[in-house]
């Protein structure tokens, strides 16, 4: 009787937990087992159901399609999911079949050499399913971020703090509306001649970097996992990251200073820096 009514307690609690976790669907159709802990108009921060003591995901909202919270709501974000890029092969474990063919999904891990359609660089960010993520740049610089001192600082508006992308386009948008050029935005130069899709990241997007790089997590000092990504940019021919520079990122947070963030496990993660001063740059592309 005692056993059975421990076996109920458990079962009971069991039924309480997962009741407690809410679930984030993507666009792409992946799930994500979360306890969301902040919503803006740009972005869901969540951490891991299965570890809350974790780092903080940040997932910009037009990758969400709805979510389910804990208490049962439902908040949907997109009208539909998209189809995932999918390549053409012969049958094989992890294939999906449409229109009777089968098809080969890619699915990537941090760290991993990209190198598809003219897009070339080491994936530092990827979606739950490791089908789609960001890539950095093989190569960085030291750039001012804008050119603009006293008596001419500006605040041209870049506040999107998790898709840098959106931060570019304002910046084009200035650009135009001030009679300006690129020239006078070293880093978003730097980084928009790079191709089609390369942008400036956001700052939550370097930090995701950052943790990513140093193996998800910054609580411990994970070598061999940033030695890894550093080797996997050397051996494609790229220059390794700096742990101890802070780099730009497209955010910034007055007329005088933008946000920066570092790869090193120590904080402060986050420092305003002005941006007419020199700090490192990488570009990153979605795919």
């Amino acid at each position: 009787m005692k056993k059975t009514l421990l076996l109920l307690l458990a079962a009971f609690c069991g039924v309480l937990t997962a009741a407690a976790q809410d679930l984030i669907v993507k666009t792409d159709a992946s799930r994500i087992e979360a306890k969301v802990v902040e919503i803006t108009t740009d972005a869901v921060r969540y951490k891991k159901f299965s570890y809350p003591a974790g780092p903080t995901y940040v997932l910009p909202v037009k990758q969400i399609a709805y979510i389910r919270y804990a208490n049962g709501e439902t908040e949907y974000y997109a009208e539909s999911v998209p189809a995932a890029e999918l390549t053409p092969a012969e049958p094989a474990e992890g294939t999906e079949t449409r229109g009777g063919e089968e098809y080969v999904v890619k699915r990537y891990e941090i760290g991993e050499l990209y190198d598809r359609n003219g897009v070339r660089g080491i994936v530092c960010c990827l979606s739950e399913d490791g089908r789609h993520g960001l890539v950095v740049s093989l190569d960085q610089i030291y750039l001012p971020w804008s050119g603009f001192r006293k008596p001419d600082l500006r605040t041209v508006g870049t506040t999107n703090r998790s898709d840098g992308r959106e931060n570019m386009k304002i910046v084009e948008e200035y650009i135009a509306a001030n009679g300006l050029s690129w020239d006078d935005f070293p880093a978003f130069k730097w980084c928009r001649e790079k191709g089609e899709g390369w942008y400036l990241p956001a700052i939550d997007e370097l930090l995701n970097i950052g943790h990513n790089y140093n193996g998800g997590s910054r609580a411990v000092n994970n070598r061999r996992a940033h030695k890894a990504f550093n080797g996997a940019l050397q051996e494609a021919g790229g220059k390794r990251m700096d742990r101890l520079v802070y780099y730009f990122s497209s955010t910034e947070l007055d007329e005088k200073s933008a946000y920066t963030s570092h790869m090193n496990i120590e904080p402060p993660y986050v420092v305003e820096i002005p941006k007419y001063n020199k700090f490192l740059v990488r570009a990153v592309h979605a795919f």
